[in-house]
């Protein structure tokens, strides 16, 4: 069984939005058109508290995009985005949902962030998601979504670790940055992952 992974397609991620990823937009008609081939449709959203630490709002004299400790952890400072119950939190009107069988909300504790479906960044906590999967014998997973270099990057890594067969669907996702957008792709397949383009499954 084979499951597509929509990866925070939020409204802070496109164009307008707070934390815009270039061409975000662009991936939509793509992720209307793929929903249909799968037995499984699960969506991720980010849904932080307006004092989440990754924030760069919530450090004084610290800038967006530089990097911190927090915790233990690594963290790149963001602009505040995808606040629970704001108009940026909410997915696309343009992404259709009507198959979105789950939705798993994450970022939801403000002392670490959470990138990952499955896990936040310190893998401290699990969202429930590779429990979910695999009680509807899922054990192949698509990703599509925002970031393609950070939350679909670890989201694939994730569901990698857990045992699924991953496919990252290259041009269902957009980057933040091209190099990492790179980075990330060459490690999936080290890692085991496929990277594949969308007409193969349409």
């Amino acid at each position: 069984m084979r499951a597509l992974l929509l990866i925070d397609i939020q409204n802070d991620f496109l164009p307008g939005g707070s934390l815009a990823v270039p061409e975000g937009d662009a991936i939509i008609p793509v992720v209307n058109k793929l929903q249909d081939k799968f037995e499984l449709v699960v969506a991720t959203q980010d849904w932080h508290p307006i004092n989440h630490k990754s924030f760069a709002s919530q450090h004084e004299g610290k800038n967006v995009f530089e990097t911190i400790n927090l915790n233990g952890l690594e963290q790149v400072l963001w602009p505040d985005h995808c606040m629970q119950g704001t108009v940026g939190a909410e997915f696309s009107k343009e992404m259709e949902q009507n198959r979105v069988e789950a939705i798993f909300r994450k970022g939801t504790d403000p002392e670490i962030d959470s990138y990952s479906g499955f896990y936040d960044n310190g893998r401290l906590k699990t969202t429930g998601l590779a429990d979910y999967l695999r009680g509807k014998s899922i054990t192949e997973v698509y990703l599509a979504g925002l970031a393609a270099d950070f939350c679909v990057y670890f989201s694939a890594k994730d569901a990698l670790t857990e045992g699924f067969k991953v496919y990252y669907v290259e041009d269902a996702v957009r980057a933040i940055n091209a190099e990492g957008f790179e980075e990330a792709k060459a490690d999936l397949v080290q890692r085991g992952g496929q990277i594949i383009q969308s007409h193969t499954l349409l």
